[in-house]
């Protein structure tokens, strides 16, 4: 379910111009959150706490998952314009990419703004929470 929803939120971040017009659509990725290159968005693992069964041959879990924005240039200026790009990117519910699964609850929690020990880097981080439901 955590890799469902890494996908979904990509897919929506990369086919969104004013994200993309920001962040370069390869910069926006999964994987460690310290970026290589900014500015970026990286989609954290995150956390999947397993719901239970729904029924006879459907499983679903909670997903919690952060995304990083990280800006050099205009530093926490930059990482908050790109956090609001992305709050109202995913501000509704969207279906997961693969046939079978299902995004039953999907919701932005908070965006915290950590100061990063250097200066030059801009922080934002994009709670999310997603009920996933898939057919065993």
């Amino acid at each position: 379910p955590a890799l469902l929803l890494s996908i979904g939120i990509r897919e929506r971040l990369i086919n969104r111009p004013a994200v993309t017009d920001l962040v370069p659509a390869e910069h926006i990725r999964t994987g460690p959150t310290r970026p290589d290159k900014t500015p970026a968005i990286i989609i954290a693992d995150g956390t999947t706490a397993i719901h239970g069964h729904d029924y006879t041959a459907q499983r679903a879990a909670w997903v919690y998952c952060d995304l990083h924005v990280w800006a050099v240039e205009d530093g926490n200026d930059l990482a908050k314009t790109i956090a609001f790009e992305v709050q109202q990117a995913l501000d509704r519910k969207f279906p997961v990419p693969f046939e079978g699964a299902y995004l039953d609850h999907f919701r932005l929690t908070r965006i915290t703004y950590p100061r990063d020990p250097d200066p030059n880097f801009g922080h934002a981080v994009i709670s999310v929470e997603a009920l996933i439901r898939w057919i065993v």
